[in-house]
């Protein structure tokens, strides 16, 4: 009897620790190219975005709480059933299997999923990675067409194709190949080179040396395995990198002794403006520091670390500080507005953004809330004499007169002050709240009810 308790408080504990991994690992599910959703009792209880994409949902809440089977062709159904039928054990993962989704138009995808049994919020469900398989489709029947018309077909492509084969040596590459690896006139000659030998260095997805022998095309010859939706950069000869998406197959799975074929797509603009986009999206255009989104994003990712953190030892108990953030307002900006223009304004806020970020650690976030508002959210604990020190020390750095136009300005900070403590349960807007009050009560008198009167009259524009 003891050990079987024994065994049940194991199984708990061990279930309990898979729910904390999960939480610190949903960011990154959330952002995976593939599909992942959690279905319970029949019902879909989470969701990430490229679910949401692939069923032509217009947001996750259209499909939060919905049958599963309402986003499974009916064909698909029932050994979708019998699948996960056969998961009894944390961890049971069926095996990858074809089927098909139901879109919201009325369309259908192809994807490829793995069910697996898992803890989520104190119950048992069956998370699902989703691989979209349109694209290999797509590719495939490519494939089917370039075999009638290969010469005259590929030759025509926007998109580089390389065919290698088992010894790892190319056998065709069309014109685009040769543009994108830096011969556009002379393609042939890339035929007979190894692919070791190429006049290009490979990079992985984070611009680090990738081996050939690492690269997808390499396991494609050694198992025969179809891979698609891979980003790889080249390190041409001319000194220009380009990125590329690329799939690699064999030309004939059925045979042994097959080519593989390489396509690949150059997307380095597009990865630059993509870049470019997420960039614009969280940090302000006026000072290059984090924006309001960016600021709640970080404040959410330290709460959650606040309530997965574990107490030391030492004193403070539940009352270890994680982090902090303070709260920092420029006194009588208002009046630099209205006395010296807001160019000159901006500029002060230009200024005041870089000295923020020179005084402070790289690790360290900084961003403006709006108008004259900045927040610091400090990385780790922060003894109290090193905080009180700092706070003087970005008071003094503010301080210091700024030379706008031929105008010196004198620019003063009030900096209020919150902890993040251990099990904080507290919402990012109430951390800000909380922080936004500590730096109104660290104002002069005076600048309170400036501040006061000036949130009024933004109040008023912006009704």
């Amino acid at each position: 009897m003891d050990s079987e308790r024994i065994d049940d408080t194991t199984t708990l504990a061990a279930t309990s620790d898979a729910e904390e991994v999960a939480q610190r690992y949903l960011s990154l599910v959330e952002h995976s190219p593939n599909g992942m959703c959690v279905h319970q009792d029949g019902l879909v209880v989470y969701a990430n975005r490229t679910i949401v994409r692939l069923l032509g949902a217009s947001t996750v809440a259209d499909i939060i709480g919905k049958p599963v089977t309402q986003f499974v062709h009916p064909d698909s159904v029932p050994a979708m059933l019998d699948r996960i039928s056969h998961l009894t054990n944390v961890g049971d993962a069926s095996p990858p299997s074809e089927m098909r989704l139901l879109r919201f138009d009325g369309g259908t995808v192809p994807v490829e999923t793995v069910s697996v049994l898992t803890p989520w919020h104190h119950r048992f469900g069956y998370q699902v990675v989703i691989r979209d398989l349109s694209a290999q489709r797509a590719a495939e029947r490519a494939q089917r067409l370039a075999e009638e018309h290969f010469t005259t077909v590929v030759s025509q492509l926007e998109e580089g194709v390389v065919v290698i084969n088992r010894d790892g040596r190319i056998e065709s590459a069309n014109p685009a190949a040769g543009r994108i690896f830096g011969k556009p006139e002379h393609a042939e000659d890339l035929v007979g080179l190894s692919i070791h030998e190429l006049p290009i260095v490979l990079l992985d997805a984070n611009a680090q040396p990738l081996p050939p022998s690492r690269h997808p095309i390499a396991r494609t010859l050694e198992t025969g395995e179809t891979i698609t939706g891979y980003t790889f950069g080249v390190d041409r000869a001319d000194g220009q990198r380009r990125w590329l998406a690329g799939s690699s197959r064999l030309m004939n799975p059925d045979d042994p002794d097959s080519p593989a074929v390489s396509s690949f797509a150059d997307v380095t603009e597009f990865r630059a403006s993509r870049r470019q986009l997420e960039y614009q999206a969280t940090h302000d255009s006026l000072t290059g520091l984090a924006n309001r989104s960016l600021i709640l994003s970080q404040l959410t990712a330290a709460l959650a670390l606040s309530g997965t953190a574990t107490g030391g030892t030492g004193r403070g108990g539940a009352n270890q500080q994680v982090s902090t953030v303070l709260f920092i307002d420029l006194d009588g900006f208002k009046a630099i507005n209205d006395t010296l223009g807001h160019a000159i304004g901006d500029t002060v806020l230009q200024i005041v953004a870089q000295r923020l970020q020179r005084a402070l650690r790289g690790d360290d976030l900084v961003g403006r809330l709006g108008g004259d508002e900045f927040l610091v959210l400090l990385s780790g604990p922060t003894r109290r004499e090193d905080l009180d020190a700092l706070v003087e020390r970005l008071r003094t750095t503010m301080s210091e007169p700024i030379v706008a136009r031929g105008h010196r300005i004198a620019v003063n900070a009030s900096i209020g002050v919150t902890e993040l403590l251990q099990g904080d349960h507290r919402t990012p807007e109430a951390v800000l709240h909380d922080a936004d009050v500590a730096m109104y009560r660290a104002k002069p008198v005076g600048d309170r009810e400036a501040t006061v009167q000036g949130r009024r009259t933004d109040s008023t524009h912006a009704s």
